[in-house]
């Protein structure tokens, strides 16, 4: 573990999470249909907080290994990933291209998952609570999508 990268890879996953700030969800997000299991408002900025730390966790945690480059062309890619979803899904309000970005993000998390497994099992499992929450958060799109659909 290299604790003096701990500090850039959790800026890093500060940038993705301050388009939660840049992009509220808003009136708009409100008046949604959404399912009964729809978590409270107040937990989306929990888990993402534990979230962020436990990626930026992994990523110092393999950064210093030799072979880490593909976890860590993963680990940059779901960022990226994560970091559209925000403006996508609450500033364009395009649910369906919100989707699209959030399963391919879920892809390269389980990806991550592996690639971060074969260098370091401490590692993994930081991962593994974002591949979990992804997959919900996912069906919660998913689910909004569709219930927004003219029938």
């Amino acid at each position: 573990m290299d604790w003096t990268l701990f500090p850039l890879y959790l800026l890093a996953c500060i940038a993705a999470g301050a388009t939660g700030v840049l992009f509220k969800p808003g009136d708009w997000y409100v008046t949604l249909d959404k399912p009964r299991w729809t978590p409270p408002d107040l937990l989306f900025p929990i888990a993402w907080t534990l979230i962020y730390l436990l990626l930026a966790f992994a990523a110092a945690r393999v950064a210093p290994l030799p072979g880490s480059e593909l976890a860590l062309t993963l680990w940059s890619v779901q960022i990226a990933l994560n970091t559209l979803w925000t403006p996508v899904f609450f500033g364009l309000h395009r649910m369906g291209l919100a989707l699209v970005v959030i399963l391919v993000l879920t892809g390269i998390a389980i990806w991550l998952f592996f690639a971060m497994a074969a260098l370091d099992g401490w590692a993994a499992a930081a991962v593994l609570p974002y591949v979990i929450w992804l997959f919900y958060a996912a069906s919660l799109n998913a689910a909004i999508l569709r219930r927004a659909q003219p029938r």
